[in-house]
């Protein structure tokens, strides 16, 4: 008989844990494999909306099967930890720590993620995204921190936990129908400012929401993931956050009107192609109108890009 819950899951060993959630690797004994295994931490186990939350990071990432998205293996409520889901090991780390060491002027580092390297890693993250939204899927959470970059140079773009599902209401009934259920309150989901903002993050990662975001707009699509793919580029090409202000509000007032400089003239750093300028200025532009329109044409410019380097 298969053991039940977390019971055929051993030798736990924890590889990461944020404000809500903890990462742990371990062994399932049932098929002898080592796998990622998430939890809500004790403090959330019962909150509905960070179960709401959790159960939404699983189910839709166990719906993306595509090379740069995380395999789901089981979804499943143990009676003592609540919620979990188990999937792929993947070794390596977040795209944020390799650009604080850049920032840094670390050699190994520096060396071995080059324009191009990081260029491509932008471009894995655009196919997976391209993929995502081909399937009604916008992620809203595009940021450094959820870029995984493996040590084989796998590139994941992980965290689905606030995404929108196009044709579903933000508390997606597509996802919610599950035999795992938060427990039933009368709560609307919150909103992406809280997610971002919630303990254990880093302070401005509201610097990745689209001006449609920051003005509470209910009917985005695929082109906030758009602009948030270029708040990243911006970032790895000038090592600066471009939005950030003193306050929660000024880095919101910024992200709907301060027009940037091309990253080529931001930085000192002289790797960086002034052919990459408006493809950024595209992808950051306040209209969505004005920006790409999908992201396979962001991702075919930044191919282009990356050839003649």
């Amino acid at each position: 008989m298969i053991p039940q819950g977390l019971e055929r899951y051993s030798n736990f060993r924890e590889m990461a844990r944020g404000g809500n959630a903890l990462l742990r690797s371990c062994i399932d004994t049932v098929i002898g494999r080592t796998v990622a295994l998430k939890t809500l931490l004790p403090q959330h186990q019962m909150d509905s909306r960070e179960r709401r939350r959790f159960l939404r990071e699983a189910r839709v990432t166990a719906q993306l099967q595509h090379p740069n998205t995380v395999p789901v293996y089981e979804i499943g409520d143990d009676p003592h930890e609540g919620l979990f889901f188990t999937m792929k090991r993947i070794s390596g780390e977040n795209f944020f720590e390799a650009l604080k060491r850049i920032a840094r002027n670390d050699p190994a580092t520096v060396e071995e993620y080059t324009v191009a390297r990081r260029l491509e890693v932008v471009i894995n993250v655009c196919q997976a995204l391209a993929y995502a939204h081909m399937r009604g899927v916008i992620h809203r959470d595009v940021k450094p921190e959820n870029i995984w970059v493996g040590n084989f140079g796998e590139v994941i773009l992980l965290d689905w936990g606030v995404a929108k599902v196009w044709g579903h209401a933000d508390d997606n009934p597509a996802i919610g129908n599950s035999s795992i259920s938060p427990p039933m309150e009368s709560a609307r989901e919150q909103t992406q400012f809280m997610t971002l903002t919630h303990g254990g993050l880093r302070p401005g990662t509201p610097l990745y929401m689209s001006p449609e975001q920051v003005q509470g707009n209910r009917t985005i699509d695929e082109r906030t993931d758009i602009f948030s793919v270029g708040v990243v580029l911006y970032e790895m090409l000038t090592f600066c956050e471009p939005f950030k202000g003193a306050t929660v509000d000024e880095t919101f007032s910024n992200i709907r009107n301060l027009e940037l400089p091309p990253p080529s003239e931001r930085t000192s750093r002289k790797d960086v192609p002034k052919a990459i300028d408006p493809i950024v200025a595209k992808a950051l532009a306040k209209n969505p109108n004005d920006r790409y329109t999908r992201m396979r044409d962001l991702l075919e410019d930044l191919q282009h890009v990356v050839s003649d380097l």
